[in-house]
């Protein structure tokens, strides 16, 4: 079962693959086994014992059944949670359903809605002009060194 894993590493057996996740883990106060992946991040998903996502590997390991078809969802909505009573197996369309957007950006920015969709849009307004500002701001850069090397000012 452990080939259907993308990324995993082929020298893990089922026993070595759980006892490797297990030590890379600890558990939260709200019950989740958080894992301590490759990345440097918190709160995402993380990729363990080769490039395999951990909560795939964990699913595997843990729960068993997988359907390589299907998705693996965290009810809990940690990404970086391995607690096999917080795993799931659901299809895309699901899976995508019961994520939620948040109402700010990651800079803090309020995020409208998209009157076409009821979804919240995916860059706010102020990020956005603020990245077309930037671009700007290289093109004119870029414009200027051209116009300085061919000898005009």
């Amino acid at each position: 079962m452990l080939s259907a894993v993308k990324g995993l590493s082929r020298y893990h057996t089922e026993k070595s693959l759980e006892a490797h996740l297990l030590e890379r883990s600890h558990r939260a106060e709200n019950g989740c086994l958080i894992i301590h992946g490759y990345g440097p991040r918190r709160g995402t998903h993380q990729k363990v014992a080769g490039r395999a996502w951990a909560h795939i590997a964990a699913y595997v390991v843990l729960v068993g059944g997988y359907d390589p078809a299907l998705d693996v969802d965290q009810t809990c909505g940690a990404a970086d949670c391995i607690e096999p009573t917080h795993l799931r197996q659901v299809s895309r369309t699901e899976a995508c359903r019961s994520r939620t957007q948040p109402a700010r950006c990651r800079n803090g920015h309020d995020r409208e809605l998209d009157p076409a969709t009821g979804r919240y849009r995916r860059v706010c307004r102020t990020c956005n002009r603020e990245a077309q500002r930037r671009w700007r701001e290289r093109e004119a850069a870029e414009v200027a060194r051209a116009r300085a090397a061919y000898g005009r000012s």
